[in-house]
């Protein structure tokens, strides 16, 4: 525990700053509070608090000095090839704490010999941050969790970082092993030299610096593993793939590192392959897992890109769902608040405008898993693609009436969706529609009315629940004043939905004919609203169902008003002729 003399001394040194300022004496003088807290006294958690405060300080000081941050300062530093005594000092700082399992610190630290452009985390970093990558690696180290699950965007560098963590994970617990396991052996393969050149290549990392005392002592290439520090009965690093005869080679005491056990969508679209997957996880992998040198039960990462909802963090999820110490990340292509890009990193980063070109070459199935980061769930799909009728010209001639069918947002990720449909006979073309989760009133009314008034849409019913009564009132208020009467209605509907959708998705594959894919953009309301009509299913959890919904109200609606009763002549056997 830190003496009460030094608590004292940082308590005078704060007293300092608060009628001083910050300048290089109190700065230094924090800094080595920290390192007397940590080495001397051998009060690690009191000493990170006052490292946090000596990091905290020296970024406010460079920030006064330059106006930029410390990375500002580097990038200058490496530009110009000036060296700044500042910055060794705020890297004496990163280096304390990383050898102290600070994992953000040592991430900065590990690459501080790399130009900028080359480096991997700093330019990533503020996103990492912003999205809880780093701090959820933190905690897995704090005994915070027990399992982490991670699934990001191809690309975003969530292999890169469990190389990086890997590689410090061996330095941090010498006496320990971790275990990484992937689909491939190609994969594999890659990962170890990765990790292997992180700790031996002195030239582009530091971890030589963060560990001084330790180095690698074997290697075996052929079966991918290595070996940190003393003899142990398993290598700190060591690498397998699914299929691989396990039993007794491979054993993890502190990490299991899992990635992407899918291959493909093929795998994926395959439940046979997904159960045999979850098995080769449960009964081969998960089996290599023992307590570590502290009597601590092993932890596991879960990286994968999530392709079906019964992959291996899927089934996980279900199994832990309510515990504190599992851990998920899961995060889409764009911020769905702002549209802007989760990760537009300083380099090599992606674009909104990168995503919606990729969005346009994919399917939708395929753009979700891989970058909204939603698995499908293929089985129980009421709407599937080759079910949908689909056109690309709508039938000669006018159809027999416009009509629109509207379901209004409810609170929270609900979407508003009001369909245009052109009878022509028996069937129904949807020509045009509404379709967002804008929490803007006044839009949803202004979308609402275009799309009627545009259309010509003759009669439109909207759903009462939720205030749809006075949704299609302002509707109505606005279609008028377009130019356009449209015999706008408001009913309640039953609170069944999932019966009701069911009830009616015979009908809607029958009757319903949608444009032909080339007629639209995945990420216009149309191609949105057929996202979602494809995407649900009857075994779903937490689903999006409006869109399924309001086509099943106009399937009861349309149904029922062919189900008049009619009077006909009749023969009265009672009657004499």
């Amino acid at each position: 525990m830190a003496s009460s003399s030094l608590i004292s001394t940082v308590n005078g040194y704060e007293n300092y700053i608060q009628v001083h300022g910050i300048d290089e004496q109190v700065m230094d003088a924090m800094a080595e509070a920290a390192r007397v807290a940590i080495l001397t006294e051998k009060d690690v958690e009191y000493g990170l608090k006052v490292s946090a405060r000596s990091k905290e300080l020296t970024e406010q000081f460079i920030f006064q000095s330059t106006g930029g941050t410390p990375w500002d300062l580097e990038k200058y530093s490496f530009q110009n090839k000036i060296s700044y005594e500042i910055l060794d000092k705020y890297y004496g700082i990163l280096l304390l704490e990383a050898q102290n399992k600070v994992v953000d610190s040592a991430f900065q630290y590990l690459e501080n010999k790399r130009e900028p452009k080359e480096r991997f985390y700093m330019p990533r970093r503020n996103q990492f941050l912003k999205i809880g990558l780093t701090q959820a690696l933190q905690g897995m180290i704090d005994d915070k969790y027990d399992i982490l699950c991670v699934s990001l965007v191809p690309g975003a560098g969530k292999t890169t970082v469990e190389k990086m963590f890997h590689a410090l994970v061996a330095g941090w617990f010498p006496r320990d092993f971790s275990l990484f396991y992937s689909h491939s052996g190609d994969i594999t393969r890659m990962y170890y030299d990765g990790v292997y050149d992180i700790v031996t290549n002195a030239e582009e990392y530091t971890w030589n610096e963060i560990f001084p005392d330790l180095s690698v002592t074997s290697t075996n290439a052929k079966m991918e593993q290595f070996n940190v520090g003393k003899y142990k009965s398993f290598p700190s690093v060591q690498c397998t793939s699914v299929g691989s005869k396990n039993a007794g080679k491979v054993r993890a005491s502190k990490f299991l590192l899992v990635d992407d056990m899918i291959g493909g969508i093929e795998e994926a679209m395959n439940p046979i392959i997904l159960d045999k997957l979850w098995d080769k996880y449960a009964v081969d992998a998960r089996q290599r897992k023992i307590q570590d040198t502290d009597g601590k039960n092993c932890k596991e990462i879960h990286i994968a890109t999530r392709w079906s909802v019964h992959d291996v963090i899927g089934r996980i999820q279900n199994m832990y769902e309510g515990n504190p110490r599992v851990k998920v990340i899961a995060v889409p292509d764009v911020d769905p608040v702002t549209g802007e890009s989760n990760f537009e990193y300083e380099f090599s980063g992606f674009t909104k405008e990168f995503f919606e070109d990729q969005q346009l070459l994919m399917d939708d199935i395929s753009y979700r898993c891989l970058y909204k980061q939603e698995p499908i769930e293929r089985e129980g799909l009421l709407f599937p693609e080759d079910k949908i009728r689909r056109y690309l010209n709508l039938p000669h001639g006018e159809p027999e009436i416009v009509t629109g069918q509207c379901d209004t947002k409810g609170k929270g990720t609900d979407y508003f969706v009001l369909p245009v449909l052109q009878k022509y006979g028996e069937d129904y073309y949807c020509v045009d529609c509404v379709c967002d989760n804008t929490a803007d009133y006044e839009m949803q009314y202004e979308n609402a009315a275009n799309v009627l008034a545009n259309n010509k849409v003759q009669e439109c019913e909207f759903e009462r629940n939720a205030g749809g009564d006075r949704v299609a009132m302002e509707v109505n208020k606005r279609v008028e004043k377009k130019g356009w009467i449209c015999n706008i209605t408001d009913t309640p509907t039953e609170t069944n939905k999932e019966a009701r959708i069911f009830q009616c998705s015979n009908w809607i594959l029958q009757h319903v004919i949608f444009k032909d894919p080339s007629l639209y953009k995945p990420n216009e309301p149309y191609g949105v609203m057929m996202s979602l009509l494809k995407r649900y299913s009857v075994s779903g959890k937490k689903q999006l169902d409006d869109v399924p919904d309001v086509f099943s109200n106009f399937a009861l609606r349309v149904t029922n008003g062919n189900n008049v009763a009619k009077v006909e002549a009749a023969v009265n056997p009672f009657r004499r002729y």
